[in-house]
C-alpha cells in the first residue's frame, strides 16, 4: 500500500466521486475515532489468544467467495490456493468507508460483519485480516507480517500493508488478498530464488539486507520489487496505527478518491475516482470516463459485488 502513483489498491488515481472527507473533522473528532478503533481492538486482544468462529460462519465464509460451504478442510497449499483465488474473485478492494468517514475496525467480528455478512470489501488491513482469523479458526498454522509495498517506489516507504504466512509441513507461503493491482492469486512458497509461476505472471524471492524478504515480479522481461518484510511477527495491534494513518492523514491516497477494485479470471476491473476500468492481463480493453452517480451504484452491485 503505496503513496506512489502505483498504489497497490488500484493503477490510478484520482477523481471526484466522494467529498474530501477530512476537512470537516476537528482534530478532538480524529483522536475520537482513534480512540474508538484501540478500544475496539483491546477488548478483544488477549496475548496469543483468538476467538473461534462458529461453524456456520465457517460456512458462510465460503459461501461469500463461491466456494461450496460443506468444504472440506485440509491442510494443504491446494486448499490455500482455492481460497486465495476465490477470494479475490469475490471481494472487492475498496475504501468507501474510509471516505464516508466511518472508522475501520479490525476486530475479527467486525471484519466478518462487514466483509461476509454485509457483502462489502476492503483494503489490506481488512482482507488479509479477515483471511488470517478464518485460516486460523479452521486449524492452519498461521503468522502475519508487517509489509512494505515496494512496487512503483524510490525511497524506502513505510510499512503499511498486512500480508499472511501460513506454514505447511513444507515450508512457509505468503497470501496477500489485499492489493488492487496485477498480484499473486495463488500462495509463494517463501523460498529464496526460485522462480514461481502462476496465471502467466512470474514471482520470486529474494533475501535482502533492509527488508529481509522481497517479494518480486517480472515485468517486461525485468525483475522489479513488489513488497518487502522481514520474518519478525506482527499481530492485530500493530496494524491499527498505519491504518489509521491511511485513514486520516492528509498524505494518505486512500482518504482522497474511490479506489476500487477486483479481480476477473482473466485479469481485472478497477475504479478510481470517476474512471472505470477493465483489463485482460496489463491490456486496458474498456474504460469509461467521469461515470454518472447512477453508473457508479450499478458498477458497485454488478462489477464489483458490494452490498449495502
Amino acid at each position: 500500500m503505496s503513496s506512489a502513483p502505483e498504489d497497490p489498491g488500484s493503477a490510478q488515481e484520482g477523481g471526484t466521486h466522494s467529498p474530501e472527507p477530512l476537512k470537516n473533522i476537528s482534530p478532538e473528532g480524529l483522536f475520537g475515532r482513534f480512540f474508538l478503533h484501540w478500544i475496539s481492538l483491546s477488548v478483544t486482544i488477549k496475548a496469543n489468544t483468538y476467538r473461534r468462529f462458529p461453524m456456520n460462519q465457517h460456512q458462510a465464509f465460503f459461501t461469500r467467495i463461491g466456494l461450496d460451504p460443506e468444504t472440506k478442510i485440509e491442510y494443504t497449499v491446494d486448499l490455500l490456493g482455492r481460497i486465495q483465488t476465490a477470494c479475490v474473485l469475490s471481494i472487492a478492494y475498496e475504501n468507501l468507508d474510509i471516505l464516508a468517514g466511518k472508522p475501520i475496525l479490525l476486530t475479527p467480528e467486525a471484519l466478518f460483519d462487514k466483509i461476509i455478512t454485509c457483502g462489502r470489501g476492503g483494503y489490506c488491513f481488512e482482507l488479509n485480516g479477515l483471511l488470517t482469523h478464518m485460516l486460523r479458526d479452521m486449524g492452519f498454522s498461521v503468522s502475519e507480517r508487517f509489509a512494505r509495498f515496494l512496487r512503483g517506489e524510490r525511497e524506502i516507504p513505510m510499512r503499511r500493508h498486512r500480508v499472511t504466512v501460513v506454514s505447511l509441513p513444507d515450508g512457509d507461503y505468503l497470501l496477500d488478498i489485499g492489493v488492487g493491482q496485477i498480484a499473486p492469486r495463488l500462495p509463494l512458497k517463501i523460498t529464496e530464488g526460485v522462480i514461481q509461476e502462476q496465471n502467466g505472471e512470474s514471482y520470486r524471492f529474494r533475501r535482502d539486507s533492509v527488508h529481509g524478504w522481497v517479494l518480486e515480479d517480472l515485468h517486461h522481461g525485468e525483475w522489479r520489487d513488489y513488497i518487502g518484510f522481514s520474518d519478525d511477527l506482527a499481530f492485530d495491534v500493530d496494524f491499527l496505527q498505519p491504518s489509521f494513518f491511511c485513514e486520516a492523514h492528509p498524505d494518505s491516497v486512500f482518504n482522497k478518491a474511490p479506489m476500487i477494485a477486483i479481480k476477473t479470471p482473466a485479469g481485472r476491473c478497477t475504479i478510481d475516482g470517476r474512471t472505470y476500468k477493465e483489463f485482460i492481463g496489463e491490456d486496458l480493453v474498456h474504460m469509461e470516463e467521469n461515470v454518472t452517480d447512477q453508473r457508479f451504484d450499478e458498477l458497485l452491485t454488478t462489477i464489483f459485488k458490494l452490498k449495502g
